[in-house]
């Protein structure tokens, strides 16, 4: 059945939004390319793109509303419902999901007594499954309203949500000072963080997103992964993180300066590099096709 046209914003409201989607709107050589920040604009306002949000979006852009629908549904930064003050996603990919992102997420889902998209009672945390947030090396990763929260396991993923619940200060691994939902809405609209020192406290990437980095340079990463044996060398702490948080666990990754352990090892000849072994590395033999100097003959072809 047809839906009755989007209400309009109060007069004061659009008012406003109208003046603050002008300035958005004037960065852009082409109109249309100002639809991903304003409906950052409206999400900000409303907590959530409502379909006042979108009409809204489509009359100052020139589009259609099902063009500004086709957008704001594929895009999951945009909440198509009334949600929380803290979108708490946890990573259920594949590394994060395998270090115990699922198990983080079902104590989660029973912690709160929600399940997934959904909000508590209160209205401050909305919690929800997400794709990967490009944190691997921190894995299991929770983001609250995208920031990082690294090295996460059930225990303190329960406290982080008991702190944002309970109103008590709670800070990122890594980035700047948690807002609300809406106060991130409008920062990724493209206006101005203006709480003091936050966008200072941004940071940069740590150590271990820096490995790959450092040994292209030529420059000796350190160990990033706990040796087989379980020695642990003592951590050093980890460039960009400005915010250690209370509610992350000891990571198992050391990463010290410069490791006690020597260099990388030196990689293997390979079967590229042997035209004698173009089947496997190089090494001893193991009674497979590629140790045999004869043709490959099937006893029943003899």
């Amino acid at each position: 059945m047809p839906q009755p046209p989007a209400p309009a914003y109060p007069a004061e409201v659009r008012e406003r939004l109208e003046a603050d989607a002008r300035e958005v709107i004037a960065r852009y050589p082409g109109a249309r390319s100002a639809l991903l920040p304003l409906l950052h604009l409206v999400q900000a306002e409303e907590g959530y793109v409502s379909r006042t949000g979108m009409a809204f979006c489509a009359e100052l852009l020139g589009l259609t509303t099902a063009e500004v629908t086709a957008v704001a549904t594929f895009y999951t930064m945009y909440r198509r419902k009334p949600s929380g003050d803290y979108q708490v996603g946890v990573c259920t990919n594949t590394l994060c999901a395998v270090m115990g992102g699922d198990a983080i997420f079902d104590e989660l889902k029973a912690h709160l007594g929600v399940g997934n998209d959904e909000t508590t009672p209160d209205g401050k945390v909305t919690l929800e499954h997400i794709e990967c947030n490009a944190a691997c090396d921190y894995a299991p990763v929770v983001m609250v309203n995208w920031e990082f929260f690294d090295n996460q396991d059930p225990e303190s993923a329960k406290r982080l949500v008991d702190d944002l619940r309970a109103g008590r200060p709670v800070e990122p691994t890594r980035g700047a000072p948690l807002c609300t939902y809406q106060e991130t809405s409008r920062i990724l609209a493209g206006f101005p963080d203006t709480r003091e020192g936050a966008v200072a406290a941004g940071g940069g990437a740590g150590h271990a997103s820096l490995t790959g980095l450092r040994l292209a340079k030529g420059e000796a990463p350190g160990r990033v992964v706990r040796p087989r044996d379980g020695a642990r060398p003592e951590e050093a702490p980890q460039p960009g993180s400005q915010h250690p948080s209370s509610h992350s666990r000891p990571s198992p990754d050391p990463h010290p300066s410069t490791s006690p352990f020597g260099p990388p090892e030196t990689p293997q000849p390979t079967a590229e590099s042997d035209p004698q072994h173009p089947a496997g590395p190089v090494g001893g033999g193991t009674g497979g096709a590629a140790d045999t100097d004869g043709p490959d003959t099937d006893e029943g072809e003899r």
